[in-house]
């Protein structure tokens, strides 16, 4: 690589950090696009769709209950499988939205990284309220280990991932709220509420909690996140609305007065509420890298990293 397309990378990267503080920690859906855009084209650019694309695939009844397979070439055994669950505060949000590349990326950056992938969505509040998405999501878990040897997956091995109110939902599944034992080998848990007696009720969050706060501790997936036993990495970006931080910073606490230790903690530098989902494949410092660690750790592989090159932090 030249010196000359190095310092081009590095001016377009720089700027775009630039670009997210500007864009801030508000959740808008000006800021949502503005953030989302940022990294479109390239993904566009360097196909953002794995070799193949199972779509569709209903896990239960209701019409919500749809998943996508994404896999690449045979490999000799097994892969380790990632399971995306979407954000969308509650009451939106979808595993693809038609014309953007989201969110296939996820599923093309797993397989670029020796994975079978499952992006799935899921019902929505206030339709359908607690604990419904805990619930869906360990439909989809359950379809999963019974499906995705089909696939090339090792139904052993699968890492659940969820972002902002998916993020929720996962932790409300690895808490025993889905109503049975999580089978998932791993969470990881992107920027999400674990402790509803530590936020504000009202909004979206109401819709799906209810707006009784009575409720909230027993809702609060947080104390059977901290005793399950399921290994976790959490992450909050370095530009999320304060509200995120704490609910990071509650988890740390409560892993410590448990345990003793802190949990696996990500802090995505340079990136909001949005950028550090919409930036993977693209830019994988902040949450790529850390997240193929984790993974690499509680399925005991070795995972490819194609086109990774560390950049020095900015001044």
């Amino acid at each position: 690589m030249t010196g000359e397309s190095t310092d081009g990378l590095a001016a377009g990267w720089l700027g775009r950090t630039e670009r997210i503080r500007q864009i801030g920690p508000d959740i808008t859906p000006d800021n949502i696009q503005a953030s989302f855009g940022l990294y479109a084209r390239e993904h566009e650019e360097a196909g953002h769709r794995a070799p193949t694309l199972a779509r569709d695939l209903q896990y239960g009844p209701d019409p919500r209950n749809r998943l996508d397979v994404h896999s690449g070439e045979a490999a000799a055994s097994p892969l380790p499988v990632l399971v995306y669950v979407h954000g969308g505060g509650f009451v939106g949000g979808d595993k693809h939205s038609p014309g953007t590349p989201y969110y296939d990326h996820i599923g093309a950056w797993a397989v670029s990284r020796g994975m079978v992938s499952v992006t799935m969505t899921y019902r929505l509040a206030p339709e359908h309220p607690w604990p419904a998405g805990a619930q869906d999501v360990g439909h989809a878990v359950a379809w999963v280990t019974e499906h995705i040897g089909d696939y090339g997956g090792d139904p052993a091995r699968v890492v659940v991932t969820g972002h902002s109110a998916g993020a929720t939902h996962v932790a409300g599944y690895l808490a025993g709220h889905a109503g049975s034992r999580a089978d998932a080998a791993a969470g990881v848990l992107l920027s999400g509420i674990y402790d509803l007696t530590a936020t504000q009720p009202g909004g979206a969050q109401a819709a799906y909690f209810g707006d009784d706060p009575s409720q909230y501790s027993a809702r609060s997936p947080l104390a059977g996140l901290v005793s399950s036993g399921t290994p976790v990495l959490f992450d909050v970006a370095e530009f999320d609305p304060p509200m995120f931080h704490q609910q990071a910073g509650g988890v740390a606490e409560a892993f410590m007065r448990r345990h003793g230790t802190l949990p696996p903690l990500v802090y995505a530098l340079r990136h909001n509420h949005i950028s550090e989902v919409a930036a993977l494949g693209i830019d994988d410092d902040a949450l790529g890298i850390p997240l193929l660690r984790f993974i690499e750790s509680v399925t005991g592989t070795v995972l490819p990293r194609p086109g990774y090159q560390e950049r020095a932090p900015a001044a």
